[in-house]
Formats: structure tokens, C-alpha cells, sequence
């Protein structure tokens, strides 16, 4: 009982109390059965309730939010209907994909009651309802789709089963929301021989890219001894280079054969005289 009704009958039962203790029996006693009137007349309903009146056995209205008032025996409450988004659960165990690999998926649906009368009327219980038919848009989802899409193809996953389940339930005055899957469990062998395969093409990627690097590479090295064999004096100036980043870095004693010497002494000048620059 809501508080406001409680408070009015009270009043009316004390106001009849008094009036007949006082000596006015009938207005009195007309308190009290207006104090029972209104303890099963008047109702109130929260802003997100929807009460289904029926009168008479027949669909007489739906009230709320606010204040309202039925009349006594010839009116029912159907059902109290909230229109607040809720949550429900679900899940498929053991459900084949399309390519016959067996998943358990668990997930979880938004949705909200938009018309109370369809809601009361069309269906005995919309609650257990929205379970089973999300339980089997599920299981019809699992079993079009390949585990690789649906796997990485989470949202479109998503998005069918909210239009699945949204076309089955939209006739009971029920909107849904969204639909998100939460998990999709495989097999552990199945986990383990993706995982090879993962790593196996990770590892084919790599070789790829080392390849490629290395036939670079190889080009380079063309390139630089096709320069080397048409200057030599390029060559020996690139040991020359190489012998002094050696000792600059390591202070280390370098040992030079005499015939690289003698060969580095007659051919930087010649290479030197070629090009008319003074040595």
C-alpha cells in the first residue's frame, strides 16, 4: 500500500471515529465506509509503473504515473508493468558454428517495455519469454556464422542478434535496447592449435620481412663493389675509414701488411692525378 492512500483512509477513519463517538452515527459510519472505499479504490503509481485495468474482465485502461482510482470488485489489476531498461542473461552451451566448432557464448540483452497493454495482454510472461527467445536467436546466430567471424566480428555479431531478437518480441510491447556477447569459450585443443597457427604465421611474416631486407641489403653490396672495382682509391680510403673508427673507439694497435701499404701509397696518388687534383 503506497503511502498516500494510507494516510487518506486514516484521516476518513478518525474523522468517522470522532463523528460517531460524538453522536452523528450515520455521517459517521458514511466516514468509515468512504475510509474503506478509498483504502481499495485509490491507488498511485511510481513514475515508471504502468498499471493494466481491467473492468469487468475487459480491458478498461492503463494508468500511471500519479494518482488513480479504480471502483471496488468490478475493477482488477491486471499487472504492474515497469518501463525501466532491464538487464537480462543468457547464454548457448555447446552450440556448433557453422564450420561445426563447439562454443559456449554468453551474453547479455538491453531492453525496456514500451506498451504495458501488450506487455499484460499478449503474452503470460514476457520476462521468462525474452530469455527464451534470446537463448534461441542465439543458438540460430552461432550456428550461421564461422567461428572467425564471430570471434572477430564481435559488434555485427551484436547487431544481429538485437535485430533477431527485437523482431520476435516487438509485438509484446517490448523494445530491445542492445545486445552485447560478453565471451565466446572454445575448446582448449582448439585454443592451443590457434595459437600455433598464429605464432606459425607471425613467424612467416617475420621471414618474409627478413628476406626482403636481406635482398636489399645484397643490392646495396652490388652497388657499392661495382663502385669499388671501377675506383679502387674508394676502397682503400673505405679501410682507411674503417681502421680509424676501429682505433678512435678501442685505442687499439692496428698491424698492416706492407703489400696493403704499398698498394694504398701508388694508388690514392694515381687516383689523386686522374681527377688533376694535386697530391
Amino acid at each position: 500500500m503506497n503511502p498516500i492512500t494510507l494516510l487518506v483512509t486514516v484521516v476518513f477513519g478518525a474523522i468517522g471515529a470522532l463523528l460517531f463517538l460524538s453522536g452523528m452515527f450515520l455521517i459517521g459510519i458514511g466516514f468509515g465506509i468512504l475510509a474503506v472505499l478509498t483504502l481499495f479504490s485509490l491507488k498511485m503509481a511510481n513514475n515508471w509503473e504502468r498499471f493494466v485495468i481491467l473492468r469487468a474482465g475487459k480491458l478498461s485502461s492503463v494508468k500511471g504515473p500519479g494518482l488513480f482510482v479504480i471502483i471496488p470488485v468490478i475493477d482488477a489489476i491486471a499487472a504492474v508493468i515497469d518501463e525501466r531498461i532491464q538487464t537480462t542473461q543468457f547464454n548457448a552451451e555447446q552450440a556448433l558454428t557453422r564450420d561445426t566448432v563447439p562454443v559456449n557464448v554468453d551474453a547479455v540483452i538491453f531492453w525496456h517495455v514500451h506498451d504495458a497493454q501488450r506487455a499484460a495482454l499478449n503474452i503470460a510472461n514476457y520476462r521468462e519469454a525474452i530469455d527464451r527467445v534470446a537463448q534461441t536467436s542465439l543458438r540460430e546466430m552461432i550456428g550461421a556464422s564461422h567461428l572467425s567471424a564471430l570471434l572477430a566480428e564481435r559488434k555485427a555479431a551484436d547487431e544481429v542478434l538485437r535485430t533477431e531478437i527485437a523482431q520476435k518480441t516487438a509485438d509484446w510491447g517490448i523494445s530491445v535496447n542492445s545486445v552485447e556477447i560478453r565471451d565466446v569459450a572454445i575448446p582448449v585443443g582448439l585454443q592451443d592449435a590457434m595459437s600455433r597457427q598464429a605464432q606459425a604465421e607471425r613467424e612467416k611474416e617475420a621471414r618474409v620481412i627478413l628476406g626482403s631486407a636481406e635482398a636489399a641489403i645484397a643490392a646495396k653490396f652490388v652497388e657499392a663493389a661495382n663502385t669499388y672495382a671501377g675506383t679502387p682509391a674508394a676502397l682503400h680510403l673505405r679501410a682507411m675509414n674503417i681502421i680509424y673508427e676501429v682505433t678512435k673507439e678501442r685505442g687499439a694497435t692496428i698491424l698492416m701488411p706492407t703489400s696493403m701499404v704499398d698498394s694504398m701509397s701508388v694508388a690514392l696518388p694515381a687516383a689523386f692525378m686522374a681527377e688533376g687534383k694535386p697530391v
